[in-house]
């Protein structure tokens, strides 16, 4: 299908499951507005409609959701999330799009001085928006007081045509999303009330005098919240749709056998195969717990926010930023690691497999660059270690937020662990990966120290050591998942079966980790080179326990076969049926050949007179 034909489709379900859903009284969030999307695998249009919407709630006044909510709900509009710029990104400080109070009209004048102030990437915006949450840069009383948002009007609600001063269009392809209306815009001095400004914590009063609650940095929460949907929404499913494929087509796929002479075996029953997927369905399973945990966290800092409490906010914003970082990056690796698993089929299109990875791909970046996040997350790290150890050497008691709290435990400078088995106690590995963590924070804040000393100022020093904390960041991130996991399982006293084969690919996840990062741990003698041979002993003997747990635990995930769109991971495991059957429908068998007798036909017969 052509990107307009794509595009045509995905509003087309959208409009019907939209009437079905009114029809049946469904309402947004519901089981089976949920189950339905599920079914539809994604491929919906209006998905950044919800995004405006999220925001809009998290950042307006009880009166502005009152207002624009109904209309958002019953499709009177439709709305787009407006931030990314033609020239900036994640840097959010940076961007050029101004809102500018006129108190004489109560109008904010909300333009884009610059070409790279324009508008670059919004969904729905290239040719479905009618509204469109814009991230700017407010000017009141000649002040610039940060970015806030407001909620622009872009086409017309009569004939969908560009209102006057907007100028609004599709960016064009791109490597994947081919169903989504990437847009561009340029705001010319456009006017709009003084009450389109989300205000529920900031707001211009009819003089321009500005008024906020708590810290700039509640403007950003809308960030915060997309990225914890995404997880669970949009990335996390990507991973186990392609350990369903993969996991189910590797136990109906033979090749070669295990003896001379002997038959030809699943390509699961070899250890390189288990190796390579078993791995990514325990990491599958760490990360749906840890953005559920992380749901839960935010919920509760959200309440707390309401009430104007605002003290959780920078540890949500740290660990919202490092844990879809790494759930991006682990989710990535891992759907491509799926897709190469199947041999060359996982190179055709009818595996499902190349669209999850382009898929996944794109959320390494979208809503923060992953670099960036991670660096996020190591400042509040450093500024955690600093607050309790000050100074070289120094060490002060402080209360830390639960997720750094392990920064003032006393530091263990040796693995206790004595044989393979050892590495199979969830309070080992999780101190291990706290050593890790913490030394790593240490080293980065103490280079970042040495190099002020040295007389570089901070913005320098920063910059000078990003890599160290780039690590950091990263080790305190995995340290967070393995921790979340293992107290997941404690919770699961009353069912034991589910508990053992769950505490499985616990121990699973956090063995690999410590082998992928091996040298994290030889780097002070935390481990020594016997205790990780001894480490791999362990995973490799779970490799053959989980093998035969794999297909329950991917049925678990409860994909339909439409959901999939694969023909290596359809239910029934008529794999080669369904590849011969799907190939023989492409257009280029049903449709004949245009190059035929324009060049193939007259290509032979110039040759014919010569046989």
């Amino acid at each position: 299908m052509t990107q307009n034909e794509r595009y045509e489709a995905a509003v087309k379900r959208k409009f019907y499951l939209q009437t079905i859903a009114k029809r049946q009284g469904w309402s947004e969030g519901s089981p089976e507005l949920y189950y339905s999307y599920r079914t539809l695998s994604g491929d919906l249009a209006f998905s950044i409609h919800m995004v405006f919407l999220k925001s809009l709630k998290s950042l307006g006044s009880e009166e502005q959701i009152a207002k624009w909510a109904p209309l958002c709900n019953d499709f009177q509009i439709i709305a787009t999330y407006a931030q990314t710029e033609l020239g900036h990104g994640t840097y959010l400080q940076g961007l050029e799009t101004e809102a500018t109070y006129d108190a004489a009209t109560q109008e904010f004048v909300v333009h884009s001085p610059t070409m790279t102030a324009t508008k670059w990437w919004p969904g729905d915006l290239g040719r479905s928006a009618t509204h469109a949450l814009v991230q700017a840069q407010l000017i009141c009383s000649g002040a610039r007081q940060g970015m806030h948002a407001f909620i622009v009007p872009i086409r017309s609600l009569q004939d969908h045509t560009p209102l006057p001063g907007v100028t609004v269009g599709d960016i064009g392809p791109k490597m994947g999303f081919h169903h989504i209306d990437h847009g561009f815009l340029r705001l010319d001095h456009v006017r709009i009330p003084r009450e389109n400004m989300l205000s529920r914590f900031a707001q211009v009063l009819p003089d321009g005098t500005y008024l906020k609650v708590g810290s700039l940095q509640i403007n950003y929460l809308s960030m915060v919240v997309m990225r914890v949907d995404l997880l669970l929404g949009e990335i996390i499913p990507m991973l186990q749709k392609a350990c369903v494929i993969a996991i189910r087509y590797s136990v109906i796929r033979h090749q070669s056998s295990l003896r001379p002479s002997g038959p030809e075996v699943k390509i699961l029953d070899y250890q390189t195969q288990q190796h390579k997927l078993l791995p990514q369905l325990a990491t599958v399973y760490a990360f749906h717990f840890l953005a559920s945990n992380l749901l839960k966290f935010f919920h509760s800092s959200y309440s707390a926010i309401l009430n104007r409490d605002f003290s959780h906010l920078p540890e949500l914003h740290a660990l919202s930023a490092g844990i879809k970082a790494l759930v991006s990056d682990l989710c990535l690796q891992g759907t491509e690691l799926c897709r190469r698993a199947c041999g060359g089929h996982g190179y055709s299109k009818l595996s499902g497999l190349p669209s999850l990875v382009s898929r996944v791909t794109a959320s390494c970046t979208y809503e923060g660059e992953n670099t960036v996040l991670y660096l996020q997350t190591a400042r509040f790290l450093v500024k955690n270690y600093l607050q309790v150890h000050g100074s070289l050497g120094s060490t002060s008691q402080m209360f830390l937020p639960k997720s750094t709290a392990y920064l003032t435990t006393p530091y263990q400078a040796r693995c206790p662990a004595q044989k393979a088995a050892d590495f199979l106690h969830a309070k080992l590995y999780t101190a291990a990966w706290a050593h890790v963590a913490a030394r790593l924070i240490k080293d980065s804040a103490h280079h970042l120290q040495t190099l002020m000393q040295s007389g570089a100022d901070w913005d320098e020093a920063w910059n000078q050591s990003t890599v160290l904390h780039l690590q950091a960041a990263k080790a305190h991130c995995y340290y967070i998942s393995v921790k979340n996991f293992t107290e997941t399982l404690d919770k699961l006293e009353n069912e034991p079966a589910i508990q053992q084969v769950l505490k499985r690919l616990c121990d699973l996840y956090a063995l690999h980790s410590i082998l992928t990062n091996s040298g994290d741990f030889l780097h002070d003698g935390f481990l020594s080179g016997t205790q990780v041979d001894a480490v791999r002993t362990a995973y490799l003997n779970l490799l053959l326990l989980i093998r035969k747990d794999a297909i329950l635990l991917t049925d678990a995930f409860d994909f339909m076969d439409h959901c999939l769109n694969s023909a290596l991971g359809c239910y029934d495991g008529n794999v080669y049926e369904r590849l011969f059957h799907w190939a023989q429908r492409s257009p280029t068998n049903t449709q004949g050949n245009p190059a035929y007798e324009k060049y193939i036909k007259p290509l032979l017969q110039s040759w014919r007179s010569k046989l």
